[in-house]
């Protein structure tokens, strides 16, 4: 198949091959991909697959850039999240409940995703992603009136495409750079529950067994370093592509705060026009909650909102988030200094799924101890490239 183009627009030719050319993972529907959104598909479809299989409940993910922005499964709903995500009203099937969530998770970063299901769409589904600025979809099968809907999307060039829920992919993979073919075995871990089974200190919660699968899974397709944060079913931090381990965490939780505060009372009640778009309305929570405005923002923001808001103070936000618990952590790799540990108590942590190994791995047990963390060992790394 001839792509739009690569990487970038200069790299006018592109194409992409099944290895097999009559077994493909994803049939084209709708719309001109081009070379990022083949490999956001791939991504993301294997994402959600996976999440499927390991916790029987319906999984979606949106990706950016070749990682997910967010992923989440298909836990309902209260009414302060039906709020934060603007879906008050709204009959959402549990397909749509778990991209709400997994839009949700970092919804600024979400901004022209390509989004992942593993259920067919549905409707409800179709009709939410109608009012989101996406680029496309891959699902295992569409209802006709969802497909319809969904090729309508940006003048009718929206991506659509339909994953083979029978393919199975070849135990090895190869890519070409610079001249070099590089091969490998397939990453074809499938990460259970069965993975939390070395539990160093502490206990894990159904919950938070069900998070820590949810986050494994999540940075297993996450560009490398990878540390992700989950709670109530869905990502709500992850910190890609870092050179130090210690910026993930720090990344990773500070979505996670902004997350958090998302749900304080003075951000669920910013009262804005009714002329406010849906993203204007989620860029200004986040830079409300932020609170750095420039001047200009400071007008523009004035001019949003239908009555004053009083500013998010840094003692309400401390207020607020000391009383987040109940997170879950994932990282890909190995956890080599306390520092990481230390950081993620500041979020809210309470579990740690990583992988261990590190000839630090008794400081890092005390500093769970320490903090009341509980703390598992996968033996398991998970870096992707």
């Amino acid at each position: 198949m001839k792509l739009k183009y690569g990487t970038n627009p200069h790299q006018q030719y592109a194409s992409v091959d099944s290895i097999d050319p009559g077994r493909s993972p994803i049939a084209l529907l709708n719309g001109t991909p081009s070379l990022i959104n083949f490999l956001d598909a791939l991504n993301a479809w294997q994402l959600v697959r996976e999440l499927r299989s390991a916790l029987a409940l319906p999984a979606a993910t949106s990706f950016k850039h070749v990682s997910p922005a967010g992923a989440a499964v298909a836990v309902p709903l209260d009414d302060d999240l039906r709020r934060a995500y603007q879906v008050d009203g709204r009959d959402l099937s549990p397909a749509a409940v778990a991209y709400v969530r997994a839009r949700g998770a970092d919804p600024k970063s979400s901004f022209g995703d390509f989004v992942g299901l593993s259920d067919k769409v549905d409707r409800a589904t179709a009709e939410f992603m109608r009012s989101v600025v996406s680029d496309g979809i891959v699902a295992p099968g569409y209802d006709p009136d969802a497909l319809e809907i969904l090729k309508t999307k940006k003048s009718g060039g929206f991506i659509v495409m339909q994953a083979n829920l029978d393919f199975e992919p070849p135990d090895r993979e190869a890519r070409e750079v610079f001249g070099m073919r590089l091969v490998q075995d397939r990453n074809n871990h499938q990460v259970t529950r069965a993975d939390l089974a070395n539990v160093k200190c502490g206990s894990i919660t159904d919950e938070a067994a069900r998070d820590l699968v949810l986050g494994l899974v999540t940075i297993k397709y996450t560009q490398s370093n990878s540390v992700g944060y989950a709670v109530g079913g869905q990502m709500i931090g992850i910190g890609a592509g870092q050179q130090s381990r210690i910026d993930c965490t720090k990344l990773a939780g500070a979505k996670a705060d902004v997350w958090q505060l998302g749900l304080h009372p003075k951000v669920l009640g910013l009262d804005f026009k009714a002329t406010v778009k849906r993203q204007e309305r989620i860029n200004w929570r986040v830079r409300y909650i932020e609170g750095d405005l420039t001047r200009p923002e400071e007008r523009a923001f004035s001019d949003a909102v239908a009555r004053a808001a009083e500013p998010l103070t840094q003692a309400e936000k401390a207020e607020f988030l000391a009383t987040r618990r109940g997170v879950s952590l994932a990282s890909d790799g190995f956890i080599p200094f306390r520092d990481n540990i230390d950081q993620a108590s500041k979020h809210g942590v309470s579990f740690i799924a990583e992988p261990g190994g590190s000839t630090r791995d008794g400081d890092i047990e005390a500093a769970c101890r320490e903090h009341g963390i509980a703390l598992v060992y996968t033996n398991l790394r998970l870096f992707h490239h």
